[in-house]
């Protein structure tokens, strides 16, 4: 929630309420719920460049959200957990991914999910590992490149004093929370397996998405669900249909 909604925002939330609605009209029970990202990189950047609080801007957009779809007449979920209620929800996957090896401690304290350890890495998008990796490179820095295992790892907790220059140039009050491994603030991918995992269960039926989240970010979200929760998934896919 970093900037107003445009048309494709409004089809996010009308087809899948569409979905909800034929489901119930069948007579099913749906519990449906939406997630709200109200922290990242990209609310950070702007928050920067229009010098505003991050907290004050994503609330903004948030409380704009809300009202946009009700004039859409799209019926309100069950649940809107926000990511900044849920860190130490994210901070126990990341600890259950440690745990199991999935996940490791780079050489600049940031911690990175090690795609090599699950195989069926890809196999939502149908991408192969060697052709994230080769588009990724030209995309990072070479700090980020140099600190992985392998150049298509992605960051579960970013260490608070890894910020770039500019951000702390332009003294912006960057979050951060505490944490075993230091104060920093989750990864884009983690706060979706955390609030799926407390308000659906582990696994659950329908996950919603444009088809540009599939990557990374499902394949990500979907990785490190799987990989976290093997005990109650039993070899089972984390999410039924996607």
């Amino acid at each position: 929630v970093y900037d107003s909604l445009h048309l494709g925002h409004a089809r996010a939330g009308v087809v899948p309420d569409v979905v909800r609605r034929y489901l119930e009209h069948l007579g099913y029970q749906v519990r449906y719920v939406t997630n709200l990202t109200d922290v990242d990189d990209k609310i950070l950047k702007r928050a920067i460049a229009q010098q505003r609080d991050w907290r004050e801007m994503a609330a903004t957009y948030a409380e704009e959200f809300h009202r946009m779809m009700a004039l859409l007449n799209v019926k309100p979920a069950d649940a809107y957990p926000r990511a900044t209620d849920h860190v130490p929800e994210m901070l126990e996957i990341v600890k259950r991914l440690l745990d199991g090896q999935h996940a490791y401690v780079a050489r600049d304290g940031d911690i990175y999910f090690d795609t090599s350890s699950y195989a069926r890495y890809g196999a939502l998008s149908g991408r192969r590992l060697e052709e994230e990796e080769a588009g990724l490179s030209g995309r990072l820095t070479q700090r980020r490149i140099a600190a992985k295992k392998n150049p298509g790892d992605f960051v579960l907790w970013k260490l608070n004093r890894n910020d770039p220059d500019e951000w702390k140039a332009a003294g912006a009050k960057i979050p951060h929370w505490p944490s075993p491994w230091g104060d920093g603030r989750p990864g884009w991918h983690l706060e979706c397996s955390a609030m799926s995992h407390k308000y659906l269960g582990v696994p659950f039926d329908i996950h919603c998405g444009g088809m540009d989240l599939v990557f990374p970010h499902h394949e990500d979200e979907k990785a490190q669900t799987e990989c976290a929760y093997p005990e109650l998934l039993q070899g089972r896919e984390s999410v039924r249909y996607w």
